[in-house]
């Protein structure tokens, strides 16, 4: 799989992303935390120098090779793991080189406007190598995962012949048989198949256990999928629409699963879902189980050193969660918790089914719970309606709440929902305006945060290579990217480290000795 470290997180919205920039004279490198947007990845197994990438499985050798790009949230990142791994009993072997594959996959986010685009710019290009293949003697298939393929369904086969097949976040565990109705097709018959109807059967239920040795190649922190779709119907959101009502897994279905993950060296999961704190799989009591109780089951495991989840929504943060963050060791300290607006207005028109007063005391019960917690949210700007003063509100509330990170975003319609037909849209210009004024208030708390790390032991997990030589790159705590000069004998492995310096988006550490005391010979000024 691709690096975890880099992947963006689930968004609630469907709007135009704006991140923190760096300056051209900063010594640090960008590196958004984990919820930045619209990241493309190559599904392919990296993780510790030691391990070579595998494929194939023990049913049946690889004879084909499979290329998958993933589009947008971590979600995506989880389900094109779960295709590769659906894909391996029928001899598919991963692959980083599209040219050479014998089926390609684009696994697509409908996060970003004009997304569908960008997936037809793409569909042109496989054309291009599809076609070569062919006038070679050899053969691609083609398919269109995800949001997009959801949404679009037949238009895509219309309007991109090339296509193959198109299937829905939902029928993923359906691939072999997809492929072979692909294969089936009578001489002549070019049309694309189309598989975006909602299952009655889990499909979770059909995904095999990936192989172990799997598991240790894509590396020390993984995503588990807990939930599904959701059911609030916000009027800017697509999700209800392309994943469906809310589902959520069996709690035995995700024990076995984190059983696996620990058993292949995974040492940090971070549990997702569209809402995943309105988790209610059924427990092993026949009853309902909360993300709260879940979250304190899997702590008790053997091997599960540190959790995280997301995203959540502010009416689902219960107080056994909340609890949680207070007890639970292995249960990290930062929590993304979208609010959008801070203005009750403007909540009501997104059918946020929250205001501004009662997020402020979900947060205020959060941080009495968990003190250093480090908070971030998602916010839309110019959303139809919005008045100054609404802006003004948002604005507010940044400044009472004080966000670690923070993600902020222009409104732009998304085909068939409430808001897209609404007629008071806001200008783009005064989007822009507003859009900057919030981001720069968000960057100036950021920032802010990240100094006041300066001077801290933290333990990471070092789990990526940085851009220099005989550098490693991990996450805090808090999420933060922390780079360190440390030996590639600690890739993969907890060590403690001193933040030398706060940037914009990650941080700079010296390696910590086992005395306590900070080890020049193996590190640097730490500066990135």
């Amino acid at each position: 799989m691709a690096d975890r470290g880099d992947v963006p997180g689930i968004f609630e919205n469907q709007a135009e992303f704006k991140a923190p920039t760096v300056p051209d004279n900063s010594s640090e490198t960008a590196d958004l935390a984990t919820n930045s947007l619209s990241v493309e990845v190559p599904v392919a197994p990296t993780a510790a120098p030691t391990v070579e990438p595998t494929g194939g499985t023990s049913n049946q050798p690889a004879s084909k090779s499979v290329f998958i790009k993933t589009y947008g949230c971590q979600m995506n990142v989880y389900d094109s793991g779960r295709m590769a791994d659906v894909l391996a009993p029928a001899g598919y072997a991963e692959t980083l080189d599209p040219a050479t594959a014998d089926l390609v996959i684009l696994n697509t986010c409908h996060i970003r406007e004009k997304a569908a685009e960008k997936v037809y710019s793409e569909l042109g290009r496989l054309r291009a190598l599809k076609e070569e293949r062919e006038k070679n003697g050899g053969s691609m298939t083609i398919g269109v995962a995800g949001c997009v393929a959801q949404a679009e369904g037949e238009e895509m086969v219309r309007r991109a012949p090339v296509v193959d097949l198109v299937f829905g976040p939902q029928s993923y565990h359906r691939l072999p048989d997809l492929l072979k109705r692909t294969d089936d097709r009578s001489p002549g018959e070019t049309r694309g198949i189309v598989e975006t109807d909602f299952p009655v059967e889990d499909k979770f239920d059909a995904l095999p256990a990936p192989e172990q040795k799997k598991t240790i190649a894509r590396g020390r922190t993984a995503f588990l999928t807990v939930q599904e779709g959701c059911d609030k119907f916000c009027a800017f959101c697509v999700v209800p629409y392309t994943r469906g009502a809310e589902f959520s897994r069996p709690v035995d279905q995700i024990i076995q699963e984190t059983k696996n993950l620990v058993a292949g060296g995974v040492r940090e999961i971070t549990l997702l879902g569209q809402n995943v704190n309105a988790y209610h799989g059924e427990g092993r009591d026949g009853k309902d189980w909360s993300l709260g109780r879940l979250i304190y089951t899997l702590a008790e495991m053997e091997g599960v050193e540190r959790l995280r989840y997301t995203t959540s929504h502010p009416r689902d943060m219960d107080e056994e969660l909340i609890r949680a963050h207070g007890e639970i060791e292995a249960l990290m300290p930062y929590l993304h918790l979208p609010v959008q607006s801070g203005s009750d207005n403007i909540l009501t028109a997104m059918n946020r089914q929250h205001d501004a007063a009662s997020y402020l005391r979900i947060i205020e019960r959060i941080r009495s719970a968990r003190p250093d917690i480090a908070l971030s949210s998602d916010f839309i700007v110019g959303f139809p309606g919005e008045t100054d003063q609404d802006f003004e509100d948002t604005l507010a509330l940044v400044g009472e709440v004080g966000y670690a990170q923070a993600y902020s975003f222009k409104y732009s319609p998304r085909p068939g929902t409430p808001a897209a037909g609404d007629a008071v849209q806001v200008p783009e210009d005064v989007k822009s305006e507003r859009l900057a004024r919030l981001q720069e208030k968000l960057n100036v708390d950021q920032v802010a945060f990240n100094k006041a790390c300066e001077g801290r032991t933290m333990a990471v997990l070092l789990d990526r290579k940085g851009k220099k030589d005989g550098q490693l790159v991990g996450r805090s705590p808090y999420l933060q990217s922390v780079h360190v000069d440390a030996p590639e004998t600690l890739f993969g492995s907890f060590a403690d480290v001193k933040i030398d310096k706060g940037f914009a988006n990650s941080l700079s550490a010296l390696l910590v000795s086992q005395d306590g005391q900070q080890d020049h010979q193996v590190a640097t000024s730490g500066k990135v």
